[in-house]
């Protein structure tokens, strides 16, 4: 393990691209944890999250954990710039040469993926202890790790969207072409989504049609976006003004997504390395 983490390190550090985004991604992580902080204008009123409760707990592991999933993206380009650069400068086929089998390529990704999100957790679980203890209206400890569990459901998120991009780079190769194809299947996968909506409760209305929703079973709630984004709920109905509208929150751990994500898991990394022993390199 040790061998292929250095070698992963040695062949990154003069990448230039990877030590750009990796401190501009750690950077905007922090800064966007800390977003409760200052007063922001919505609708022409100022708000602040930390008076509505963003920083309470147990609300803030909700709220810290969903925020920082939106920046997974700039990490993402890490992780694409990185295989993709080792194919288009034919630093696969030298690594192949000298000796490195396609499994030994594959474990070196995968424990670099594994590094990046095991920092990005801790990081995220620091801040949020700090944030929670400073500015939570409760300490108590029952509060303090009542959701904690988001955490968790972060870390399987971030290594699940980390494995989808593996999987197309290995695919596809170049960068430019990843993130047009996984712009694509984010489009083509709400567009499926929508049209099981409609054909399960599309003529339903009101009561009829909450009652659908509830009752059915979705079948595209478990291709790959959905149910990453299913792990970790939108926070902002927990809001106190939310609360003050009479809207209220309601959250069953999504304990099937969770298992959709592990088997996406091992079918990305499978088919990664499925693709290596194929192809013609």
């Amino acid at each position: 393990m040790i061998k292929l983490l250095k070698l992963e390190y040695y062949k990154n550090l003069n990448y230039r691209p990877f030590k750009i985004f990796t401190a501009l991604y750690f950077a905007i992580l922090i800064a966007f944890l800390c977003i409760g902080l200052f007063d922001m204008n919505l609708f022409g009123s100022p708000i602040n999250l930390k008076e509505q409760g963003m920083y309470n707990f147990p609300e803030i592991w909700n709220f810290t954990t969903w925020i920082v999933a939106l920046l997974k993206i700039f990490l993402g380009l890490i992780i694409v710039f990185s295989i993709s650069q080792e194919f288009s400068n034919r630093m696969f086929k030298q690594n192949i040469i000298d000796g490195l089998s396609r499994k030994e390529f594959i474990l070196c990704k995968l424990w670099t993926i594994t590094v990046f999100t095991v920092i990005s957790t801790i990081i995220v679980f620091a801040i949020t202890m700090f944030l929670g203890y400073t500015y939570s209206a409760t300490t108590n400890s029952e509060k303090v790790f009542e959701e904690i569990f988001f955490i968790g459901n972060y870390f399987v998120k971030l290594f699940t969207f980390f494995c989808f991009l593996l999987f197309l780079s290995v695919v596809l190769r170049k960068s430019m072409f990843v993130f047009l194809a996984f712009f694509v299947y984010w489009i083509a996968e709400n567009i499926v989504n929508k049209i099981e909506m409609y054909q399960k409760i599309g003529g339903l209305k009101g009561a009829q049609q909450m009652e659908a929703i509830k009752n059915s079973i979705f079948y595209t709630d478990y291709l790959p976006l959905e149910s990453m984004s299913r792990l970790i709920p939108n926070p902002m109905i927990r809001l106190n003004m939310a609360k003050m509208m009479g809207l209220k929150y309601e959250f069953h751990y999504p304990t099937e997504n969770l298992i959709a994500c592990l088997v996406w898991c091992g079918i990305f990394i499978l088919g990664s390395y499925w693709v290596l022993r194929k192809r013609d390199w």
